[in-house]
């Protein structure tokens, strides 16, 4: 995509909203060499920032109205549930002609307060990283939405993105919220509900035998990765996407019948159960054809937080994997058509459930384990509890409930978060790597 550096030098760009997205898309631009970079926060971090970015090419202005009035290609980087209260106050100042863009995680809501808000000769164009701001850019899925834009227009904005060197998606925005609803919220609510699960346990996986090995280590860094991050990003994709709510309900409706059963040690029902949910997602015809996932455990052991010898492993159900795989079948998502949307956690969670239940010595294993295994019982019994917990705050669809819930359980690990999070970096570049040669 070619760019004339006059373009370069006379378009004003602006980003409204300066939180770790907003001012990663900032520095990729100003090093990108676009000249005229124009970004604001809230009103009261004004002084703050100009002094902090005083040396950094962009320009601090005092709010959106400033932002909108000047330039040609606005980006608003607000959470989900601030964007209709944002772009009601600053939208009416966008300037005749401009491109309007936003970058929440959820586009129902965005869209809506776009169309609500902007003037009618202003061009609405969407976008979304899918991958937080600590993960390399390149290569990774960058969804493009072209919902009120001339085509010269939307392949403007596709000249300035590209210096995240992200592959772009094209979507509408009803495509992008139900693939985000089928990877991201379900994702999302299992390593929430492991992390309350330890939490509630007293108990760092990591010093416990049954979290040894290389599954366990990717369930490990991800769930920290989430808990270290803010808690609005989960918030938005899961209380206000519409189509969310009905996969963490099954979800959680998996976890509970799939208990159930183990606890009854319904041998066969379950074992039936777990193989027929196994075939519709990993049968022959979808795996003989590419290239599995996920690394080896000889490759994944090496970003282990456990002191625990891997000698001393213990067995795990791996209840998590179980009942995300039932839910796929149950709502007959295949996860694989929604690779072209994979996050860097997505593509971890698939490629772990994949391991799993394409290795028959390791899946039999976890079935005996689920019906058999009285030590690890109380783990699964505090899964089960936290994933009814979690899907019933999405539910209810309360922010501050969300918030308490999430922070809670944040407190309890915060200590291993650096470690955790410099080991998960690692982790998502190889997979990156692999998949993406």
């Amino acid at each position: 995509m070619t760019i004339s550096e006059s373009d370069k030098d006379e378009m004003e760009i602006g980003l409204i909203g300066l939180g770790e997205m907003g001012l990663m898309y900032a520095k990729r631009i100003v090093k990108a060499g676009w000249k005229r970079v124009n970004v604001c926060d809230l009103p009261s971090r004004y002084e703050e920032l100009k002094e902090k970015l005083k040396d950094s090419g962009m320009k601090v202005l005092r709010d959106g109205h400033a932002v909108s009035r000047r330039c040609d290609f606005i980006i608003y980087s607000i959470e989900a549930e601030n964007i209709d209260r944002v772009v009601a106050e600053y939208g009416p100042s966008s300037k005749i002609g401009a491109i309007v863009a936003g970058q929440t995680s959820v586009k129902e809501p965005e869209i809506r307060a776009f169309e609500n808000h902007l003037p009618e000769d202003v061009h609405i164009v969407s976008c979304h990283s899918l991958h937080g701001p600590s993960v390399d850019p390149e290569g990774q899925p960058l969804v493009m939405i072209q919902h009120r834009a001339t085509k010269e227009k939307f392949e403007f904005v596709l000249r300035v993105l590209s210096c995240l060197k992200s592959r772009f998606v094209v979507l509408s925005y009803k495509e992008h919220d139900r693939i985000m609803a089928d990877t991201q919220a379900v994702t999302h609510v299992a390593f929430l509900s492991m992390g309350t699960a330890w939490k509630t346990q007293q108990q760092f996986p990591w010093a416990t035998p049954q979290y040894v090995g290389g599954i366990e280590n990717v369930k490990v860094h991800m769930a920290l990765r989430i808990y270290s991050n803010k808690w609005h990003v989960y918030a938005g994709i899961a209380l206000m996407n519409p189509s969310a709510k009905t996969q963490i309900q099954q979800y959680s409706q998996s976890v509970s019948d799939l208990f159930k059963l183990m606890i009854q040690e319904k041998e066969e029902e379950f074992t039936t159960r777990v193989k027929t949910a196994g075939e519709f997602v990993f049968g022959k015809t979808r795996i003989s054809s590419r290239e599995q996932i996920l690394l080896s455990d000889s490759i994944l052991d090496q970003f282990s937080l456990s002191s625990v010898p891997k000698d001393k492993r213990k067995p795990n159900s791996h209840l998590s994997l179980l009942a995300m795989v039932d839910c796929w079948h149950s709502l007959k998502i295949n996860p694989y058509e929604h690779m072209v949307c994979q996050t860097p956690l997505f593509r971890l969670w698939t490629g772990i459930t994949e391991y799993l239940f394409c290795n028959s010595e390791m899946l039999d294993e976890a079935i005996h384990s689920a019906l058999y295994s009285k030590d690890i019982r109380a783990d699964d019994m505090e899964f089960y509890s936290a994933t009814k917990g979690w899907a019933e705050c999405v539910e209810i669809g309360n922010m501050m409930t969300y918030q308490k819930r999430f922070e809670d359980t944040a407190k309890f690990f915060e200590s291993r978060f650096e470690e955790s999070n410099r080991m998960g970096r690692e982790m998502i570049k190889l997979i990156v790597n692999k998949t993406h040669r």
